[in-house]
């Protein structure tokens, strides 16, 4: 959780940005402090995976671009920067999907999150021990081939493998999608304790308001580009009209 004045780690200023002629953000604007975890809510379509494409520069990957406003990283602007030198400034994306490597172990699939630090190989061993402590069952799955593991175990593989590049801002795109209930709640309980032990600062795109409500710190509700409301997550939950009328009634 933030700490009281706590500043800014990642700053949306006015954000516009499009696929071709097709306008998908209008001026998004939101934070992030160092230290917290912030939920990007919305319905499917709303903008909250452009957002966070645009946070990695993966929107030219999908014909997409920004088009105006820009995008803070500790004070500086990121605008220009690749996506492999936002992974070594310690922005590190999990994109929506899982995208696992099938034909690797779940063991291989991490460590390849841990190339890019370039760390000595102790450390890299204490990382990947790291991760199998979150979660316990990929250690008995680490010399099974990603593609023959459940949908749950792909998603925490994918977790994992971001993990593994050491990140300051944890950047995760519908983690919940397509998992039992109670795959959902394990992931989002090691996220949570990533946060509260470790200070890891997590921005995290999501459609199902209910559990992210209950790990964010703080969210942003998106609809048709822009921020249509923000608050503290409490303050959100216990709000029926914001239920019904933003999330669903989640």
């Amino acid at each position: 959780m933030a700490a009281p004045h706590a500043t800014e780690l990642l700053a949306f200023r006015e954000v516009r940005a499009a696929y071709g002629h097709s306008a998908a953000l209008h001026g998004l604007s939101f934070s992030v402090v160092h230290g917290e975890i912030v939920g990007l809510l919305g319905s499917n379509g709303a903008g909250k995976s452009t957002a966070l494409r645009a946070v990695s520069n993966l929107l030219p990957a999908q014909r997409g671009m920004m088009t105006r406003g820009d995008i803070l990283y500790e004070g500086k602007s990121i605008l220009g920067k690749t996506p492999a030198q936002l992974v070594r400034m310690g922005i590190v994306p999990v994109l929506e999907g899982r995208r696992c490597f099938a034909s690797l172990t779940v063991e291989e699939n991490l460590l390849c999150g841990g190339f890019g630090p370039a760390l000595p190989r102790r450390e890299t061993r204490h990382d990947l021990e790291r991760v199998y402590a979150l979660f316990p069952r990929l250690k008995s799955k680490r010399k099974t081939l990603a593609g023959f593991t459940s949908g749950g175990e792909q998603q925490m593989t994918a977790i994992g493998r971001g993990l593994m590049a050491r990140p300051k801002l944890f950047v995760l795109d519908e983690p919940s999608m397509g998992l039992a209930p109670l795959i959902v709640e394990e992931i989002f309980t090691a996220l949570k304790r990533l946060n509260k032990l470790e200070g890891l600062s997590i921005l995290v795109a999501e459609q199902n308001s209910a559990v992210a409500l209950q790990c964010a710190d703080r969210a942003t509700v998106v609809e048709h580009g822009v921020n249509v409301l923000e608050g503290r997550a409490d303050e959100l939950r216990a709000r029926d009209d914001i239920q019904r009328f933003y999330l669903g009634g989640a």
